[in-house]
C-alpha cells in the first residue's frame, strides 16, 4: 500500500468513528493542556520570583537575632554592633541599620496604616532604592521628624495632588507631625518584611522614640563589595558577633539574598516538576485510552484487515495504519489542547494567577503527546499486524 492509500485508511475511519475518536482525544486534549498551563505557571513563579529579588543586591546580608522552631532570643543588636561590623569586617563596603512597626499615617482627612522602618546607615545604598522626589535621609536629619515615603502611600494621601509637589508637606505619623523630604520610585515588589512601595522611612533614632518604642528588633544590612565576598564577609562578622556576644553569638543568624533568591527559585521549580508530573499521569490516562479505543477497533476491523492482506496489504502496511492513527489522534489532541491553554491562560490571569506561555511549553505538550500515542498504540497495531489472513476472514 502507499502512503497515500495509509493515510486515506486513516481519516475514513476517524471520520465514520468521529465521537469515539473525540472521547479518546479527550484524555490527550486535557493532558497536553494541563502541561502547557504548568510550564506557563512555572514560568510565571519564575519571573515572579526574580522580579521580587532584582531590587535586592545579591550581596546583601541580613544580621538579625534568631527567630522560628524555639530558636526566638531576647537579645538586641545595637547601634555599637553596626559600627564593629563596619569598622572590623573588610570584606563589605557598606553597612546600615533598621528597625520597623506600624504606625498611622495621615494627611487632612486622609489616613492609613503603614509599615514604618526607621534607618541610618546606609540603608538606601545597600537596598538599591531610588528617589523620585526630593531627597533620603542623611546625617544631617537623622534626628528631625521628617519622612521618605513609599511611592503606593504617596498616592494613596494625595490622591488629587501631583506627587512632585508634596516636598514639604506635613503628615501626621502616630499623632506626631512628620516633614515629607522624599518620594520613592515605585519597585512593584518586596522580599519579605518591609515593602517600600508601601511603606514610610523615618530616621532611626526617631521611630526609636516614637514608633517601636521597646518593642523594637533591630536588623543590621551590610553589602557585601561583589558576590565573591559574601561567603568571606558571613564569616568575619560571625567573628565579630563571637567577639562581642560570645557563647551567644549562635543566637543571631546571617541570611543572605543570594540564597533566599536560590532557594524562592528552588521552591519555584519543585512545584513546577510537582505540577509536569501530574499532567504526564493524565497523559498515560489518556495514551491509555487510545490503547483501548485501538484494541476495540482491531476486533472490529478483523474481517476489514483481513480482506487488505488478502489483497497483498503487508504486515508493516497494516502496523502503519493503526500506529499512525494513533499518532494523529494523540497528535491531534496535543494541538487541540494547546490552542485550549492558550484561550485559558487570560482567564488565568484575571484570576490573578500569573502563567507565561513559552515555546518549550508548547513544544513539550505536543511531543509528549505524539509519544504517548506511539508508545500504546504500537501494541494494538502489532496485534493487528500479526494476525493471519484466514483468521482475520473467517472472524465472526
Amino acid at each position: 500500500m502507499s502512503f497515500r492509500e495509509i493515510l486515506r485508511s486513516i481519516f475514513i475511519n476517524i471520520r465514520e468513528n468521529k465521537s469515539k475518536v473525540f472521547l479518546t482525544t479527550l484524555g490527550v486534549i486535557v493532558g497536553a493542556l494541563t502541561i502547557v498551563l504548568v510550564m506557563a505557571i512555572g514560568e510565571g513563579s519564575q519571573a515572579s520570583v526574580e522580579e521580587q529579588f532584582k531590587r535586592l543586591n545579591v550581596g546583601t546580608l541580613h544580621i538579625m537575632p534568631a527567630f522560628g522552631r524555639g530558636e526566638r532570643t531576647n537579645l538586641k543588636l545595637g547601634i555599637d554592633d553596626m559600627e564593629a561590623i563596619s569598622e572590623e569586617v573588610p570584606s563589605i563596603k557598606s553597612v546600615g541599620m533598621m528597625i520597623n512597626g506600624n504606625a498611622s499615617i495621615s494627611y487632612q482627612d486622609v489616613s492609613t496604616t503603614s509599615n514604618v522602618a526607621g534607618v541610618m546607615g546606609d540603608f538606601k545604598e545597600i537596598n538599591n532604592l531610588d528617589i523620585e522626589y526630593g531627597e533620603f535621609i542623611s546625617e544631617e536629619n537623622a534626628k528631625d521628624k521628617v519622612v521618605v515615603i513609599g511611592s503606593d502611600v504617596a498616592e494613596l494621601l494625595f490622591e488629587d495632588i501631583d506627587v512632585a509637589e508634596v516636598i514639604g508637606e506635613k503628615v501626621i505619623l502616630n499623632g506626631k507631625r512628620f516633614e515629607i523630604i522624599g518620594v520613592l520610585k515605585y519597585i512593584g515588589s518586596s522580599e519579605r518584611g518591609f515593602n517600600p512601595d508601601e511603606g514610610v522611612i523615618i530616621p532611626y533614632e526617631v521611630a526609636k522614640k516614637y514608633i517601636t518604642g521597646r518593642e523594637l528588633r533591630p536588623m543590621i544590612l551590610a553589602l557585601a563589595k561583589d558576590i565573591d565576598h559574601v561567603d568571606s564577609a558571613i564569616e568575619e562578622i560571625s567573628v565579630v558577633l563571637q567577639k562581642i556576644y560570645g557563647s551567644k553569638s549562635d543566637k543571631f543568624m546571617i541570611r543572605d539574598a543570594g540564597s533566599s533568591l536560590e532557594s524562592a527559585r528552588s521552591s519555584a521549580s519543585t512545584m513546577t516538576l510537582m505540577l509536569l508530573s501530574v499532567a504526564t499521569v493524565v497523559l498515560i490516562v489518556g495514551g491509555i485510552g487510545i490503547m483501548n479505543v485501538l484494541f476495540v477497533s482491531v476486533k472490529e476491523r478483523t474481517r476489514e484487515i483481513g480482506i487488505l492482506k488478502a489483497i497483498g496489504a503487508r504486515k508493516k502496511d497494516i502496523l502503519c495504519i493503526f500506529l499512525f492513527e494513533a499518532i494523529i489522534i494523540s497528535g491531534a489532541g496535543g494541538i487541540v489542547g494547546i490552542i485550549a491553554s492558550m484561550a485559558v491562560m487570560p482567564v488565568m490571569e484575571y484570576f490573578q494567577v500569573r502563567a507565561i506561555p513559552t515555546m518549550f511549553g508548547y513544544l513539550l505538550a505536543f511531543g509528549f503527546s505524539v509519544l504517548i500515542g506511539t508508545f500504546f498504540g504500537y501494541y494494538p497495531a502489532s496485534k493487528a499486524a500479526s494476525l493471519k489472513p484466514i483468521d482475520a476472514l473467517n472472524y465472526e
